[in-house]
């Protein structure tokens, strides 16, 4: 494993694991995690389908737990905090949760009342997330009316209205076309840069990675390179390794 990308300077991450193990029965999904999110910055989260992303994804959004490890949110342990490390994260799922029948605002004024948050602000709110990312003429639309990149964009505004500094994607572009796509990848961009979140952006397109200022790979468990997207494709070209994970990513990213 290279050593990982140099942090921004005068920073403190935003999110942390030690040491995070888990395991299916006999089978281990995670083989002692450490990663690092730092402000400002967007990281992806690569690796073919079995490498443990998704398992790794559940115990960052307090879904699972981990045997071993820890996983701390604005310094707050998951474990002994759960409440208000959870409240630092923003998550975005593969599958999505979005009921369909109910029109968008009713959909975000939902997530806004199970936050507790008062209806001036949660209108406020809403009405801010929704023209940041063009989608004001959609607020009453019901979502089943929407097209794909518009779901995603609308899960996106949601799971922002509590003001997160940590943003986690869950292959959060599966199904969606090229330029649905790239609409998410620079929203999610523009957040980093603006508003200084922390985004963990899990996929398994190496297209994808190449938009993030780091590259995480997860292989069988374990984070086997920590840098940029260039110099991983640098050190493929002398790592059998490597070049074999890029074939496995080039094998699902059809």
């Amino acid at each position: 494993m290279t050593a990982p990308a140099d942090p921004p300077l005068s920073t403190t991450p935003l999110l942390q694991t030690h040491g995070l193990r888990k395991s299916y029965g006999s089978k281990p999904a995670l083989k002692g995690v450490d990663l690092a999110l730092f402000p400002g910055q967007m990281v992806a989260l690569l690796g073919p389908n079995g490498a443990g992303k998704s398992t790794l994804l559940s115990l960052l959004t307090g879904l699972f737990t981990p045997d071993d490890g820890r996983i701390e949110v604005l310094g707050h342990d998951m474990r002994q905090h759960p409440s208000r490390a959870l409240a630092g994260l923003g998550v975005v799922f593969q599958q999505s949760a979005l009921d369909l029948d109910l029109s968008v605002q009713a959909n975000l004024q939902f997530h806004t009342d199970l936050h507790g948050m008062p209806r001036a602000l949660a209108r406020e709110r809403i009405d801010h997330g929704l023209g940041l990312l063009g989608l004001q003429a959609q607020a009453g639309a019901v979502v089943r009316s929407l097209s794909g990149g518009n779901r995603r964009k609308v899960e996106l505004v949601r799971s922002l209205l509590h003001r997160p500094r940590v943003l986690l994607m869950d292959e959060a572009t599966v199904g969606l076309d090229p330029a649905s796509r790239q609409q998410l990848l620079d929203a999610v961009r523009d957040l980093c840069s603006r508003d200084g979140m922390a985004v963990l952006w899990a996929t398994h397109l190496i297209e994808e990675a190449r938009a993030a200022d780091r590259l995480l790979l997860l292989h069988q468990g374990q984070v086997r390179f920590d840098g940029s997207t260039s110099e991983f494709m640098a050190a493929a070209q002398g790592s059998d390794f490597q070049a074999e994970v890029l074939r496995q990513l080039g094998r699902t990213g059809d």
